[in-house]
């Protein structure tokens, strides 16, 4: 069986590269060997998360916002089954979705393990028999998995990957995490509204430190008021279980403490999935952190093999992944894909959600600019105020010799919706002062924005 292009892996990255070539006239073939299409994103990370932030965020309102509204509800309880059983036919649904794009574009599935023989041929093992498939093209896109600690082995029960931490059937008393990153910071957040001690320790002076400071600060503080504590410029030096759980043993300058819990979550990030594709059979080229190393086609050392998201350089992100995929395919079809890495956004998930794109002002200030920034505190924002989401703020970073927008950073719900704006007028090089002249509907969260905008050019309007 010969293909034009075989895919291996079926994440955001990997299908979305099949369904492209399909459309383009590309024979397809895709290798998975999960039983679910869709990744680690779909079935263990991004979309499962997202359906557990959203059910305790709504316990969380009810049991602390709704009085605000009028609305008495003493008699709350938690059901983490429903709430899991909820997720799960999340997924199922998400699931079937792809598996129909799949077939709907005439795309070979194959499930198994797939191994690259040579830039011609890759071999599938499916358990009880092995297929050999010949190409003219190879896409790896087989995304990444959790990083671990030398002395904490995942165990399920106790040590906990972000993995398990998506899957428990009750709610634990206690629990420790380690990071307080992007994964710590959401995973976190939805076992402290349900009830459970959230201690966050995290080695760097504070958290999420992709933004400035001016929007982290009010983050952990918002985050401490939802009953989350955290450890910073701390690290972790021991663990040992115990009858009830575990004990972290951390160091903060030269004061060592104790931490017991019963469940310890490590979130210190990931690392590519590059183990038994038979890339060092064939010679392909890895990095001193295990990626893929690429050209400006996505095209390793090896002609006609070509790789894409988690496994390559870059932020570990599924629209990061998607955008490459449609790119790398672009170019083999013969058309002038690509990707403005400048202007992928980044979102924690946390409540409220906190956004990003482009540079942050240290950033800016580092490479040399000159900048200009404005600040605008939900506060006086009418539809956060009116919605009861007035915490957070929205900020805009510009170069001052020409205006353009460098940078913006969103504290606030929904803010992972809103930074889109400032995406496209990054895109299209768009200035300050054509976000300020763009007319926003009132009133919406969106003029937030806008405002951060005014400001920036000296002419704020509502502050």
């Amino acid at each position: 069986m010969e293909f034009d292009l075989i895919v291996i892996g079926a994440g955001p990255g990997g299908y979305t590269a099949a369904i492209k070539a399909a459309q383009l006239g590309i024979k397809t073939a895709i290798i998975e060997k999960e039983n679910n299409l869709g990744g680690t994103c779909l079935n263990v990370g991004c979309i499962p998360s997202k359906a557990l932030l959203s059910s305790s965020e709504l316990y969380q309102q009810a049991k602390h916002h709704f009085k605000n509204h009028g609305i008495h509800s003493e008699s709350l309880s938690i059901d983490v089954e429903a709430m899991m059983k909820r997720k799960e036919g999340v997924i199922r649904k998400m699931a079937r979705g792809i598996d129909y794009l799949i077939k709907k574009n005439n795309i070979e599935h194959f499930s198994g393990t797939g191994r690259i023989i040579s830039s011609s041929e890759v071999e599938v093992d499916q358990g009880k028999q092995k297929k050999n498939l010949k190409t003219k093209r190879i896409l790896i896109a087989t995304g990444s998995k959790v990083s671990g600690l030398p002395f904490l082995d995942f165990d399920g029960n106790t040590v906990l990957s972000s993995d398990h931490a998506i899957s428990l059937n009750q709610t634990p008393d206690s629990m420790v995490v380690i990071g307080g990153g992007a994964i710590g910071l959401e995973l976190g957040s939805v076992w402290a509204r349900l009830g459970t001690k959230v201690d966050i320790i995290e080695s760097l002076p504070r958290i999420a430190t992709i933004f400035d400071q001016d929007v982290t600060q009010p983050l952990q503080k918002l985050l401490q008021k939802q009953g989350v504590k955290f450890h910073l410029n701390t690290r972790v030096e021991a663990a040992e279980k115990t009858k009830n759980g575990i004990k972290i043993t951390t160091s903060n300058k030269d004061k060592k403490n104790d931490i017991e819990a019963e469940k310890v979550l490590v979130a210190v990030g990931r690392k590519p999935n590059t183990e038994n594709l038979g890339l060092e059979e064939i010679k392909i080229t890895l990095d001193e952190k295990g990626c893929i190393q690429i050209d400006e086609n996505w095209q390793t050392n090896i002609s006609g093999i070509y790789a894409i998201g988690d496994v390559v350089t870059g932020p570990m992100l599924a629209h990061k992944a998607e955008q490459e995929a449609i790119a790398v395919v672009e170019r083999i079809a013969g058309k002038a894909g690509q990707v403005n890495y400048n202007t992928i956004p980044w979102v924690i998930y946390t409540s409220p959600e906190v956004a990003a794109v482009g540079l942050t002002e240290m950033e800016a200030i580092e490479k040399g600019f000159e900048v200009s920034t404005g600040i605008f505190p939900f506060q006086a924002n009418g539809r956060a105020v009116a919605s009861d989401h007035s915490d957070g703020l929205a900020k805009i970073i510009s170069n001052k010799a020409n205006d353009r927008v460098l940078g913006a950073q969103i504290l606030s719900a929904n803010a992972s919706e809103l930074i889109a704006e400032a995406v496209l007028l990054m895109e299209f090089e768009g200035s300050t002062e054509d976000l300020a002249r763009t007319i926003h509907a009132h009133p919406t969260m969106s003029e937030g924005l806008r405002e951060a905008a005014h400001i920036s050019l000296g002419e704020p309007l509502h502050m």
